[in-house]
């Protein structure tokens, strides 16, 4: 079984995707930018801002699917630079409780729209 997810409380997607997509035991949420999905607008330049966006963002996807973030096993955070990686650790502390997921943390060339962040997530039903 493949389902997709999709709610108007987080951006859509700017390419040929899915905001997540449901198996029978897992939803994949696609990397979240962070767009206020109101204005399209990034929530601010600073990763603390971006960071909180982006979260707030995968919230809402999970949400539409029923879940909340006690559902993330595993994450995965692209940054721009991981001279930020403090900053971006403080707000993501804010968002899951323990036991915490399992978490990656790279730094990139480059992310769309030139954001700081970009968070994708792994959740069991």
């Amino acid at each position: 079984m493949k389902k997709t997810i999709s709610t108007k409380n987080a951006p859509g997607a700017i390419g040929p995707y899915s905001q997540a997509v449901q198996t029978d035991s897992l939803i994949f949420v696609s990397g979240q930018l962070p767009m206020d999905p109101e204005s399209g607008a990034f929530a601010g330049d600073d990763i603390t801002s971006q960071t909180t966006q982006s979260l707030k963002n995968v919230q809402a996807v999970l949400k539409e699917a029923g879940l909340t973030m006690d559902n993330v096993i595993k994450a995965t955070v692209f940054m721009k630079d991981l001279n930020d990686f403090k900053g971006m650790n403080a707000v993501y502390n804010t968002f899951f409780n323990e036991p915490y997921p399992a978490r990656a943390a790279v730094e990139v060339a480059r992310l769309p729209l030139d954001a700081r962040v970009e968070i994708e997530v792994i959740a069991s039903l």
